[in-house]
């Protein structure tokens, strides 16, 4: 009785609705939304669930990471100490990976359906020797984590003293015995040698000076202070357990080698005899079992490297050595370590050295950090190269276990200023020879330098293979550096280069990217293996061309979804990507932000930067991606002198009308919540804040907020789906706390009002306006409030005029539905700051409701950032289909495969595989259809809209041609554009999408 009072009083508006409605839906499908919104309660036992504690995932839904391999920085990898086909790494995006089948498949080794905050940011992991399955790990906060399954999943046991933990070791031939070592030695980014600091930095939130200690597995902890004269500022780098006797440890730190004789209970400082400085990098064992009763312990110590004024040049001291008394005494074996810069210019055959202008300009940025000075100071001062070998400063060390002669140094140039060709450098004979094995970039492919390196009997070409940038990789100079170094019981190395992961399995003669798969050898289509670290943007998933979804990224451009074919293992979650913008073309933007595609040309793509190359431009093809131009810089504000790469401009939400082409809109936020390194945002003059719009195309851009209050921060703008001229703005919360809002133009984003919301409502962090029934959703709260009510989804079907709210979580970054349904709703849920009172720290992720809000799906299984997801959207013509974008993992597919009751709806019948479009793009006067489906079917005709929902054709089936048993339809008179074709057999509805050009 209540919905049919209702209904009675919506029949006027319903009527009128139904006059105007011109979309692919029915009136039936559009009331019974309004039935719904009308008559739906919130579940308040289900929310209140989820805001108290965790509530698991739906078991039917399955996420799958398809971004590249790895494509971040990675400092940390372990490798299994008895299993070799077992690894782990932890990039710098807040993921964890595992690889347990040698490197085929990764997996997030975080809590696969928690809060996203556990063994993020890991700082080490460690196994048993003894037990495969038993291992400690310890993240960048200082918690302290246990695995039972070889680290599959971990548990939470511990929060260790004042914070981050540098070390942690096992005892190889006890494992009750675990020693955690306290510092930040591995931050290579901010943990630098000086001379005035050789002992590096001292930063808060690091724990310094004491080890733990445990002798019952972990069952209890110890701290034990190294040196009492460094409580405050001592770093544990290695701690190395004597493999034949558990008394015996000894410890490098940032204040040089510390020894123990009784299980790590008391420290005595080593004197480092034989060590120029005693401050070691990194520190490696190996053991001779040759002969069984009496194996042969060997240590081996890459030192700091100190550089010492010699008039107008400088001395470099440092290198390598080994002891073969457990750290008693040290032995050079630096041999022909290090370069000799040459002064003469290169004429591709140098004999001298290496070329002045390929290292000189990295070795004086080296000095000169070291002394303290500018770096035209230290070319003035120390004009002349050193003549003869000078060190970088290398800081990682691994021995291969099965030949103690084989040595890997490495060093990260970018980072650790240091200097020099070659990633990785090793030794073959116990340290006479050494030479660059890991060689990337243009100063090995044009073959610099070769004389000098014949004469060092040193190899000279490019040994290293990586995927979609090995272009780029080997067309720049090698910058970048090393950031990790570690050797299995195989001998076989993983390092980390130019953001890739690269493994040697011939003793370092070749280097091949592991963490991508080719669909075929030269395709240059893209199939990550699980490890992403790319910063997953915005995603395009409706973009005129079947099958393109168009997918932005950090630090690695553009993609595009692409044919899988010729890859053995496909299966319905496999999906191959290829790079259209970014490393693909020399000078590419890296960092887009957003992505849009003109409506009457699916080959002209529009892009935003937020960072790094082409910061701050609108930027476009004309030709699918194959090259790309800028248009203009669309700010009027002078930002010449900020640096491109740290200062931020969070431009979003590209957005082109689909009627006026030439109208262009995209909003720039002042808070942006859910961006990489939001904290980086540059000081954006107040006039380049809010909305921005063009209407010429993109070439000139006016800011657009008259109506606005001051300081707004616009994080999203929509166009209502039938009336493109009205536009709605969506306004969050400023950095200083000053509200938010929803707003909205009736003409064209060139005034604007403020719409009348729940007051509770303080931040609006995202409108979306269902193409079908109109209806508006918006999503709200903030990271830091303490009013539980003034977040969640909240939904009109009147214009604004009135409010419900269909999802109660405290704070909401995004809601979407689909657009074959509009019932099928997506909303994704941040974790809230836990600081706040009457907040939630459970169940951040995506959830999905099929009957329109009135209940709901978590479907976070499987995500191991379900806290930082930055988009998420049902598949436009799967119903069963989910894409979404994280923070720091790249994209991933989804795929729900339990009871949907849309899939008894006629109107959301996927025709993607039972019927057939062909051509498609078409230029001809026919598009024909082909299916066992219209064999005897039931059906009269066939309607054509556009994208606006306007109907361009409706065909009597009688009069149809057909060719071959194929229906063939009439588009001679349609422009070229975008359209659908509706056709009902059988009393089930299909859609499918065409372009004419």
């Amino acid at each position: 009785m209540m919905i049919f009072l209702k209904l009675q009083g919506l029949k006027h508006r319903t009527m009128k609705v139904q006059k105007q409605l011109k979309s692919l839906k029915t009136y039936s499908l559009l009331l019974l939304a309004i039935i719904s919104s009308n008559a739906q309660t919130l579940d308040t036992d289900y929310f209140n669930a989820l805001k108290s504690s965790k509530q698991n995932s739906s078991p039917d839904f399955e996420w799958r990471q398809f971004g590249p391999g790895n494509s971040g920085y990675c400092e940390e990898f372990w490798i299994h100490p008895t299993d070799p086909n077992c690894y782990y790494m932890s990039p710098d995006l807040s993921n964890s990976y595992g690889t347990f089948d040698n490197g085929k498949t990764w997996q997030t080794i975080k809590e696969i359906d928690g809060n996203g905050r556990g063994m993020r940011r890991v700082q080490n992991i460690t196994l048993s020797h003894q037990d495969p399955n038993l291992g400690f790990a310890t993240n960048v906060r200082g918690f302290l984590f246990r695995t039972e399954n070889k680290g599959r999943s971990w548990t939470k046991v511990l929060e260790l003293i004042e914070g981050r933990h540098s070390e942690m070791v096992v005892d190889p031939s006890n494992d009750n015995n675990w020693y955690i070592g306290a510092g930040d030695f591995w931050n290579v980014k901010g943990y630098h040698r000086t001379q005035a600091m050789p002992q590096g930095n001292i930063a808060p939130y690091i724990a310094y000076g004491h080890i733990y200690r445990t002798t019952n597995k972990g069952v209890n902890w110890t701290p034990v202070v190294v040196d009492p004269a460094h409580t405050n500022d001592l770093s544990v780098g290695v701690i190395v357990v004597d493999p034949t006797n558990s008394n015996n440890i000894i410890a490098a730190t940032n204040f040089g080698l510390y020894n123990s004789t009784n299980k790590g209970i008391s420290w005595t400082k080593n004197p480092g005899t034989g060590l120029p400085h005693n401050l070691p990098r990194d520190m490696d064992v190996h053991v001779d079992k040759t002969n069984p009763g009496n194996p042969i312990t060997t240590l081996y110590l890459v030192e700091q490297t100190h550089y010492t004024p010699n008039g107008n040049t400088v001395n470099s001291t440092g290198g390598v050595y080994k002891s073969t008394d457990f750290g008693t005494t040290w032995t050079s074996i630096t041999g022909n370590l290090g370069v000799r810069i040459a002064s003469d210019a290169n004429n591709g055959n140098n004999t001298n050295g290496v070329d002045s202008f390929t290292t000189g300009d990295k070795y004086y940025r080296t000095i000169a950090y070291w002394f303290g000075i500018d770096k035209q100071n230290a070319k003035a001062t120390y004009s002349q190269f050193p003549n003869t070998n000078v060190l970088p400063v290398y800081n990682r060390l691994v021995v291969n276990p099965t030949n103690k002669n084989e040595i890997y140094i490495s060093f990260n140039a970018k980072h650790d200023f240091t200097f020099g060709p070659g990633d990785v450098w090793k030794t073959e004979d116990g340290g006479l020879n050494w030479f660059p094995c890991v060689r990337t970039g243009k100063y090995w492919s044009r073959g610099t330098d070769t004389g000098y390196w014949t004469a060092r009997n040193s190899p000279s070409t490019v040994n290293t293979t990586f995927a979609h940038i090995h272009e780029e990789s080997q067309n720049s100079e090698e910058y970048s550096g090393n950031r990790f170094l570690e050797i299995n019981q195989r001998g076989e190395v993983f390092i980390s280069v130019g953001q890739q992961t690269l493994k040697t399995s011939d003793n370092g003669a070749t280097w091949t990217q592991v963490d991508d798969d080719e669909t075929f050898p030269g395709s240059k289509k893209w199939i990550g293996r699980g490890d992403s670290n790319l910063p997953g943007r915005f995603l395009l998933l409706e973009t005129g061309v079947p099958n393109r979804k168009l997918l932005c990224s950090g630090e690695h451009g553009l993609w595009q979804t692409t044919d899988a074919s010729g890859f053995p293992d496909a299966d319905d979650l496999t999906v191959a990507v290829e790079q259209i913008e970014g490393q693909v073309h020399p000078n590419g933007a890296t960092s887009i932000s957003s992505v849009a595609v003109h409506p009457n040309d699916p080959n002209i793509i529009f892009t935003l930067q937020f960072r790094q190359d082409h910061r701050g431009y609108l930027r476009k093809s004309t030709n699918g991606g194959t090259t790309w131009n800028n248009v203009v810089f669309a700010f009027s504000g002078d930002y010449s002198g900020t640096n491109e790469s740290l200062d931020h401009i969070f431009q979003y939400n590209l957005l082109i009308r689909p009627d006026l082409p030439d109208r262009m809109y995209f909003c720039v936020m002042e808070n942006p919540v859910a961006e990489v390194n939001a904290s980086f945002r540059i000081i954006t003059r107040q006039e380049d804040l809010g909305v921005k719009r063009s209407f010429d195309g993109g070439q000139t851009w006016v800011t657009s907020n008259t109506g606005m209050p001051s300081e707004a921060s616009v994080r999203r703008i929509a166009f209502h789906p039938k009336k493109p001229w009205q536009m709605y703005a969506a306004l969050n919360v400023t950095s200083t706390g000053k509200p938010g809002g929803l707003y909205f133009s009736d003409n064209s984003g060139q005034f604007w009002s403020k719409v009348t919301i729940p007051s509770e409502i303080k931040s609006v962090n995202h409108v979306f306006l269902d193409k079908t029934t109109e209806a508006i959703f918006i999503s709200c709260g903030q990271f830091s409030s303490t009013d539980a009510n003034e977040g969640g989804v909240w939904k009109s079907i009147d214009a604004g005029a009135t409010w419900i709210k269909i999802f109660d979580m405290p704070y909401v970054w995004q809601t979407e539905t689909s657009p074959i349904n509009p019932n099928l709703i997506t909303v994704n849920v941040p974790l809230q700051n836990n600081k706040g009172a009457n907040v939630t720290i459970f169940n951040p992720g995506a959830y999905v409701s099929f009957d329109g809000g009135s209940s709901w799906l978590k479907i976070s299984n499987n995500l191991g950032q379900p806290d930082l997801i930055t988009d998420l959207k049902p598949d436009p013509e799967d119903i069963n289909v989910f894409w979404l974008a994280l923070k720091g993992s790249a994209w991933a597919k989804g795929i729900y495969s339990g009871p949907n009751p849309l899939s008894l709806s006629k109107n959301t019948t996927n025709a993607r595989e039972l019927i057939k479009m062909f051509p498609n793009p078409t230029n001809s006067k026919f598009i024909s259809l082909k299916s066992d489906l219209l064999s005897g079917a039931n059906f009269k005709n066939i309607s054509i809209f556009n994208m606006q929902g306007q109907l361009k054709g409706n065909h009597d089936i009688s009069k149809l041609q057909t060719n071959n048993s194929n229906l063939r339809i009439p588009i001679r008179n349609l422009p070229n554009g975008i359209y659908l074709i509706k056709i009902n057999i059988n009393n089930t509805e299909y859609i499918k999408r065409f372009i004419k050009n």
